[in-house]
């Protein structure tokens, strides 16, 4: 009897190892797609980002353009005040 026991003990905790062994792969199996499916994600985020960084790029003579836009306004105050008197 005491050796049946030990056999089936012995069962037991071989199954259970076993049962260990695959609820463990299965965990690092889905952590392993999970890690892939990120990868995949943030290769897309950075190839938007670059579209992003060329499409925001400062254009040339942005500043020249803006002076320019300053002395319009002030021209046209100027007129105005003549126009109007003031």
């Amino acid at each position: 009897m005491t050796a049946v026991a030990a056999l089936t003990g012995w069962k037991v905790g071989l199954i259970l190892g076993i049962v260990v062994i695959v609820i463990a792969a299965t965990i690092v199996l889905t952590i392993i797609r999970y890690a892939v499916r990120i990868e995949n994600q943030a290769r897309s985020a950075v190839a938007g980002l670059e579209v992003l960084k060329r499409q925001t790029e400062p254009l040339d003579g942005i500043a020249r353009i803006n002076d320019s836009g300053v002395r319009i306004l002030h021209a046209a105050r100027a007129l105005r005040k003549v126009a109007v008197g003031k």
